[in-house]
């Protein structure tokens, strides 16, 4: 897809009026309800939506399959790393009102940070085809290290800073209580960080590290740094109302990590068949389409198996309560019944 550097200036600008006008929205920290966040992130999902139709109007229907498959396939990993995102929150005891704050200034700082990711990605790919074997043989890897952690069903429980974090804050030191939105405040005549400011570079850093399985997967799917760069734009912005949409839906999602690992294993195979074939082997190579089903199927199947399993597991618990108040009754009922010393 031939992208002129009007039609990359304009989209950035368009993404930016788009995330000016979302701010503005919600400059006012508030606690977000499930009506807003979902009214937000039906906006969101349109938007993309509008997008890809308009490449496959303008550009053709390869385009736009890439920009569908990159799109469910980003904002799926998006919803994983929402676990940690609630781990942050906590972590930092967030006020309920600053956390849509915290949450689009995180992922503004990830939208930048990705952005030199897709960049330098591109500028490889574009130079060293053998790449894509690295990139499918991390993503195989990353698929199988998904199953591990699902099956040895360890939560969890705590969150632990970076080195890069730790280090800021003891160049500049932090505040020890919130102070609204400020970022910086004057402490003993010295300039220190709010925790506000931490937290939001937390979410921004931490989305780094999940940005190296979601780029390779992504460029499994296209090639096109401008694909890549405007379905990773539109999975993260809508990022921050999901968070509030789902936040008591994800505990649910008991499978997801099995879809993810599914479709990341599904995107390695893919990437290491591209390189053979440009590498001059004749091995058959899996088309838009095929992978745009396989990641819808898989995503589907998954929700459906984790809200049964859920459920099951909810009923399992509440039997068991249930059991545990029947027997400490009739114990009780035991003890009334004992005579009297």
């Amino acid at each position: 897809m031939n992208v002129s550097t009007t039609l990359w200036v304009l989209t950035i600008v368009g993404l930016a009026a788009l995330i000016a006008v979302d701010f503005f929205i919600g400059r006012k920290p508030h606690d977000v309800s499930i009506k807003e966040a979902g009214i937000w992130t039906v906006v969101w999902i349109v938007l993309a939506a509008l997008f890809g139709l308009g490449l496959l109007v303008f550009s053709g229907g390869q385009p736009a399959g890439e920009f569908f498959a990159g799109f469910i396939t980003e904002k799926s990993l998006s919803v994983d790393n929402l676990f940690v995102f609630v781990l942050i929150m906590a972590k930092f005891s967030v006020p309920s009102q600053y956390q849509q704050r915290v949450l689009l200034v995180g992922v503004l700082i990830a939208l930048v940070l990705r952005a030199i990711f897709i960049a330098a990605g591109a500028a490889i790919i574009s130079s060293f085809a053998w790449v894509f074997y690295i990139f499918g043989a991390f993503l195989i890897y990353t698929a199988w290290k998904l199953i591990q952690e699902a099956r040895a069903d360890e939560a969890e429980e705590d969150w632990e800073e970076n080195k890069l974090l730790k280090a800021a804050e003891k160049r500049f030191g932090v505040a020890d209580r919130y102070h609204g939105t400020k970022l910086w405040i004057e402490q003993n005549g010295k300039r220190v960080m709010t925790p506000m400011l931490v937290v939001m570079l937390a979410i921004g850093t931490t989305d780094v590290l999940f940005a190296l399985d979601s780029i390779p997967a992504i460029f499994g799917l296209t090639q096109d740094p401008y694909i890549v760069f405007t379905a990773n734009a539109f999975a993260l912005m809508g990022l921050r109302q999901l968070y509030f949409l789902i936040g008591g839906l994800l505990k649910k999602l008991v499978h997801l990590s099995y879809g993810l690992s599914v479709i990341l294993g599904f995107i390695g195979v893919k990437l290491v068949l591209h390189a053979l074939h440009e590498s001059g082997v004749h091995v058959p190579e899996i088309s838009i389409p095929v992978s745009l089903g396989v990641i819808c199927g898989v995503l589907i199947v998954t929700t459906i198996t984790s809200l049964m399993a859920s459920k099951k597991q909810a009923a399992a618990e509440a039997a068991q309560t249930a059991q545990e108040e029947t027997e400490g009754t009739s114990q009780d009922s035991v003890e009334a019944g004992r005579p009297q010393a």
